[in-house]
């Protein structure tokens, strides 16, 4: 018997990323909500509108995240990570590895688009 799951059911889990209001950078990855704030280099706020669900790239679904530019930077030192948070649940929701790059303190980083895709069952 094939496997099947509804697009709405994968939406779903992809729609509690798009709850996140603040995508910032860090070096390495944060183990929970606090560690992402204590080492943000770089935020941005974000909203609904930065995010498009849409058929993935194989058989699941995906949310786009899109792309920030000109993002303050509010302290020096090696992007490694962007995490996504919401900061009325204080919740982590999402983290991401990115190219490593040094960020000068004062300084502003463009975050490009990247998405997270979930897959349909095998």
């Amino acid at each position: 018997m094939a496997k099947w799951v509804a697009n709405a059911v994968l939406d779903g889990a992809l729609q509690v990323i798009s709850g996140a209001n603040r995508m910032v950078a860090t070096t390495g990855q944060p183990a929970d909500y606090a560690a992402a704030l204590a080492g943000r280099l770089a935020e941005t706020a974000i909203s609904l509108a930065d995010f498009s669900l849409q058929a993935g790239i194989g058989q699941g679904r995906q949310i786009l995240v899109a792309a920030k530019s000109a993002v303050p930077v509010v302290a020096q030192g090696l992007a490694d990570h962007v995490a996504l948070l919401d900061d009325v649940g204080s919740r982590l929701l999402y983290v991401t590895t990115c190219p490593a790059q040094n960020l000068p303190g004062g300084g502003t980083v463009n975050f490009a688009s990247w998405s997270v895709e979930i897959g349909a069952p095998v």
